[in-house]
């Protein structure tokens, strides 16, 4: 089997070791035997979207946002291709943002986003700036899954209808609303820096299998030893939740 990644804008949108994720991504693949090409895509440089089976955009501040939208918008039609083709969409923070209606910065900036989906995202006062650890419980395909990460946005997304997880620490989505990221069997988003996926294994198997789909049909991936990982996680819960 063969997964093929596209990153995108990875010399612009790379806030907090969001390059982890697709460190993560194929290494977990290599550990199974699975050939991940991972290519990479910036501003004025022709791929195709369709070609991949799992697009992946990381996060970024204002200035870069504003640097890559017209770029972005210009491949609108060529990332409806691919969805509709059913590669999978994993979008951090700043790319999170950038799939939905606009975003308006910290200097009351509007840039539009590709509208894909009917969220919206406001840049909020300093006072309500989302900052710190967080831990949230996401259900996937039945499966109840808790999280760890590190969230740091001014950015409040509001319209969000179908959400990644609940939070159980921290903010999410907008200043204490207790839920985070948007998913909807194909796209996920989320504020989740850290970087997410070496934080939470689980979360990285599942992107590869619904990537994988694409071509393959349902995939059942080989187990791998993920006891440090999970350590490190259930310690990090323990801080945040307590006995909760």
């Amino acid at each position: 089997m063969k997964m093929k990644i596209l990153w995108m804008y990875h010399d612009l949108m790379d806030l907090y070791g969001d390059k982890g994720n697709i460190q993560v991504l194929k290494r977990r693949c290599e550990m199974r035997g699975i050939e991940c090409q991972v290519d990479t895509c910036s501003l004025h440089e022709e791929k195709d979207c369709t070609d991949y089976d799992l697009i992946f955009i990381g996060g970024g501040a204002d200035k870069e946002q504003g640097i890559l939208v017209k770029d972005l918008l210009a491949r609108k039609e060529n990332l409806k291709q691919a969805m509709d083709q059913k590669s999978f969409v994993l979008l951090i923070c700043g790319g999170y943002q950038m799939f939905g209606q606009y975003y308006i910065d910290g200097d009351g900036n509007r840039i539009e986003g590709l509208k894909f989906f009917d969220y919206y995202t406001q840049s909020a006062d300093h006072k309500k700036r989302c900052i710190g650890n967080i831990v949230a419980e996401c259900e996937l395909e039945g499966r109840k899954i808790r999280l760890v990460g590190f969230e740091n946005h001014g950015g409040q997304t509001h319209g969000v209808k179908t959400p990644f997880a609940k939070v159980l620490k921290g903010h999410g989505n907008t200043f204490q609303n207790g839920y985070e990221g948007f998913y909807n069997g194909q796209v996920l988003g989320t504020y989740m820096h850290g970087p997410l996926l070496p934080k939470n294994p689980e979360i990285a198997d599942f992107i590869i299998e619904k990537a994988l789909a694409r071509q393959y049909g349902k995939v059942e991936l080989v187990s791998l030893n993920d006891e440090i990982e999970c350590k490190a996680k259930e310690i990090m819960i323990q801080r945040c939740l307590g006995g909760k």
